[in-house]
């Protein structure tokens, strides 16, 4: 059973790290003014703002004790990763379930940090795909996507999404536990201790992915290699966020032509229904998520709804 941190309440405490890549100062400290705005407090890790090494926000060592030190901190309620860009993985592999088991509280990210996110499913502890600090601190104070993640933070993960539909939706209506973010990071994941694509460890899967900056043959072959380990077999429905940052190939004008393709010719019968075009992912728009709830997802010819249950 998946364990789901205490809902944040005014003064409770929210850490800020940077488990991958450099971040921004100014980014850094505007969203600290943010969730000070809400009534949080902040604690800086230790090396959130370096010393960097290379690219990454600080050395694999520091980066890892900063994620430690939040963990273990019982006076942290929430931890907010800066960035992701590239790093996560790097701790992972040295981040034991028992770890964030026994200190279940609340991670927020996505992109590299979808590697954290699957950390924290493993651990049976829900975790939160979402805005990190440069939306918090770029975005104006009434963002509708800073505000849903403060509602999530504050009313134990729950959320209700309608969003309109889309030319590709497989229409339907399916019950399961959300797991996802990153393709690349999850795809990469296969085959490991944190592998949530191949191997679930739970039945009545809801899977969502997103994307930024891969070609269109490198997303095919992912689904590929989804289908090839028989994930796509054991999945209720899927929700397809933003892709983003790519250009048309010889083959396919968008990316979702191409993912549209590949379902007609492998699932030719509706089997599961199947959401494109969700704001989540590298964007503006970019919707927090709860990986671990039981979600309800319904596809119709006239929206696309995703919900806690």
């Amino acid at each position: 059973m998946i364990y789901f941190p205490d809902p944040l309440m005014p003064g409770d405490t929210i850490a800020l790290l940077s488990p991958a890549s450099i971040v921004k100062e100014e980014y850094v400290l505007g969203a600290m003014e943010r969730l000070m705005e809400r009534g949080y407090n902040t604690r800086l890790m230790t090396f959130a703002l370096g010393p960097a090494d290379g690219n990454f926000a600080a050395s694999k060592g520091d980066r890892f004790i900063d994620l430690i030190d939040a963990i273990q901190d019982s006076d942290i309620k929430a931890i907010l990763c800066t960035r992701g860009g590239y790093g996560c993985c790097q701790l992972v592999a040295n981040l034991s379930y028992g770890t964030v088991a026994s200190n279940p509280k609340w991670i927020i990210g996505f992109s590299d940090v979808s590697a954290l996110l699957a950390t924290w499913y493993c651990s049976d502890v829900a975790s939160i795909h979402g805005p990190m600090a440069k939306h918090l601190a770029t975005r104006p104070a009434d963002d509708p996507c800073t505000q849903a993640l403060f509602n999530i933070l504050e009313n134990g993960g729950k959320f209700d999404y309608t969003v309109s539909p889309h030319n590709y939706n497989r229409e339907g209506k399916a019950r399961g536990i959300l797991v996802g973010g990153n393709m690349a990071v999850l795809n990469d994941l296969i085959g490991s201790p944190c592998d949530v694509l191949s191997r679930p460890q739970r039945q009545d899967i809801i899977l969502f992915l997103e994307d930024i900056n891969e070609p269109i043959y490198k997303v095919n072959r992912m689904l590929w290699h989804l289908y090839l380990t028989g994930a796509l077999l054991m999945v209720k429905g899927i929700v397809f966020g933003q892709f983003t940052d790519y250009r048309p190939d010889a083959n396919f004008d968008t990316m979702e032509d191409m993912i549209h393709q590949f379902f007609e010719r492998n699932f030719p019968l509706p089997i599961f229904p199947v959401a494109f075009g969700f704001p989540t992912g590298h964007t503006d728009l970019n919707y927090p998520l709860t990986v671990g709830a039981t979600v309800e997802l319904e596809v119709t010819d006239t929206k696309t709804r995703l919900r806690t249950l």
